[in-house]
């Protein structure tokens, strides 16, 4: 079963790193999409629901080592 969530993210910088991020979320096993929108300030992730919990702390490393002040809003 396939979940999909959305995050705000806050303090993203620029859009470069913001495809950076995108990509490497991307990556990760079990990962079916990713977006990431600078003009937004929102992560979404489209994952294995099973393995979701997993798949988010990932990309929140990934996210913090490409954009250190960046913040995922886990709510």
């Amino acid at each position: 079963m396939i979940m999909k969530k959305t995050f705000e993210l806050e303090d993203l910088d620029c859009a470069n790193c913001a495809a950076k991020m995108e990509a490497g979320i991307r990556k990760i096993d079990g990962v079916k999409d990713a977006t990431v929108s600078y003009i937004a300030q929102k992560l979404t992730i489209e994952a294995d629901d099973d393995r979701f919990e997993a798949i988010l702390k990932e990309a929140v490393k990934i996210c913090k080592s490409i954009e250190p002040d960046c913040t995922i809003l886990l709510k």
